[in-house]
């Protein structure tokens, strides 16, 4: 299996997501310092949050439409390098303005990242692994977000929190040297790329249900599957920018950890998260293989572990010690992750090839207008009351919508009936 050329590209999909995850983390892990040092209100350091979706929301869309029309190769190495310098710049952040400023630019680089390597498994990988090569390159973002507590955390008591930001933005430098050396667009036209193997890819692409063939990315985009898919996505999303955004300063402001203890405790939950995204694409794969049904296959395990995420983090936010709501909230990233590869398979299930990059960029935009609203709102909540428990609520509030929508409309299209010789059609 490893000795394929497109596990060597999943391989270096996965240490682009460790790289994605530990940039886009390595903010909240260092607020409680940059906060103060900036002079920053709770409710503005919640528009700081937000301010990356911005940027990352529209380029999830357009990262996605670009991977179609220029190849994922080349929108990911645009995206890696855009990000990592501007990861590194939030070093040299003034005050509020010049932060959000930062913040929004370095979303844009960091918005085509998921779409774009949604569209290169499509490109690389028979349909019987699609769940698993999107488990295992989407896994290495919570590895990241392990990573960035621990490393960041260190950084900023070492040297101070702008350092810190220079040293993580030139993981992604380094990265994208071996990218550039190593990958390319799709099996198809890689000379690297062994007969064999590329006719085990060839003759395995992914079946379209209730495919829209021909002109008209418009048709995929209305239709309930997919933003139902979106919907479910958004509700994901909400829980999982509520932990990386908030969470440590939960930790230091309503648990009153300290910054050395609140950065080794975050790694336990982003741990559980990673095996959970890998295992969830096993999972969905081998429920696949059981019934024979992909989109049952995928459904199953989003309902199931997305409505446990959704009562854990409800709860978590009950708790009235430290431990408890660890414990809680590592049950909900491992949960939520566990539907990780889902919402990308559905849509290769859904639209054809050629349009993966462009439907999947507008279920993963959707989905992120919840780092949008999600963070600033918490801010005014933990202003305004005191407390991050109505916080914890609402993430699972919205999860459970998103369940419901999933379980009406993610199916498959009725077939018409086809009258049998000699009936007689009803007026």
């Amino acid at each position: 299996m490893w000795k394929k050329r497109r596990w060597l590209l999943a391989g270096l999909m996965f240490l682009a997501g460790i790289v994605n995850y530990m940039d886009r983390s390595a903010l909240s892990i260092a607020a409680p310092v940059m906060s103060t040092d900036l002079s920053l209100s709770p409710v503005e350091l919640g528009y700081v949050f937000s301010s990356f979706f911005f940027g990352y929301a529209i380029f999830n869309f357009v990262g996605g439409l670009l991977a179609d029309r220029l190849g994922p190769f080349r929108v990911m190495s645009i995206a890696m390098g855009v990000w990592s310098v501007f990861c590194a710049a939030t070093a040299f952040a003034g005050g509020f303005v010049s932060l959000l400023v930062i913040r929004v630019i370095f979303g844009v680089g960091e918005g085509p990242f998921s779409t774009t390597l949604n569209r290169q498994v499509a490109n690389w990988f028979p349909r019987k692994e699609v769940g698993t090569a999107v488990g295992i390159t989407n896994g290495g973002t919570p590895l990241g977000g392990a990573i960035a507590g621990p490393l960041v955390g260190f950084c900023v008591i070492t040297f101070g929190w702008r350092p810190a930001f220079v040293i993580v933005g030139m993981f992604g430098l380094i990265w994208l040297a071996a990218w550039l050396l190593l990958a390319s667009n799709d099996a198809e036209t890689d000379p690297r790329v062994s007969e064999a193997e590329r006719q085990e890819i060839l003759s395995d692409r992914p079946h379209v249900v209730g495919s829209f063939r021909g002109p008209g990315l418009l048709q995929h985009l209305r239709r309930p599957i997919v933003l139902a898919t979106a919907f479910a996505f958004f509700g994901y999303n909400y829980i999982l920018f509520f932990f990386i955004s908030w969470f440590p300063s939960y930790l230091t402001m309503a648990r009153h950890l300290s910054m050395k203890d609140m950065s080794l405790v975050t790694v336990i939950p982003w741990v559980l998260g990673c095996v959970g995204l890998v295992g969830g694409g096993f999972l969905v794969d081998f429920v696949y293989r059981r019934t024979g049904n992909a989109l049952f296959s995928r459904k199953i395990v989003l309902v199931c572990c997305l409505g446990a995420a959704a009562v854990a983090i409800a709860l978590a936010g009950q708790m009235t010690t430290a431990p408890s709501a660890v414990a809680l909230v590592a049950v909900t990233i491992f949960a939520l992750y566990l539907t990780g590869s889902t919402y990308w398979a559905i849509v290769q299930d859904a639209v054809p090839r050629e349009n993966v990059g462009g439907v999947g960029g507008f279920v993963h935009g959707l989905a992120n207008c919840s780092g949008i609203i999600g963070p600033t709102i918490t801010g005014y909540i933990v202003q305004e009351t005191g407390s991050f428990n109505s916080a914890f609520a609402l993430a699972g509030a919205i999860a459970v919508a998103g369940v419901l929508g999933v379980l009406v409309f993610v199916r498959e299209p009725a077939v018409p009936k086809v009258p049998q010789a000699g009936a007689v059609a009803s007026p």
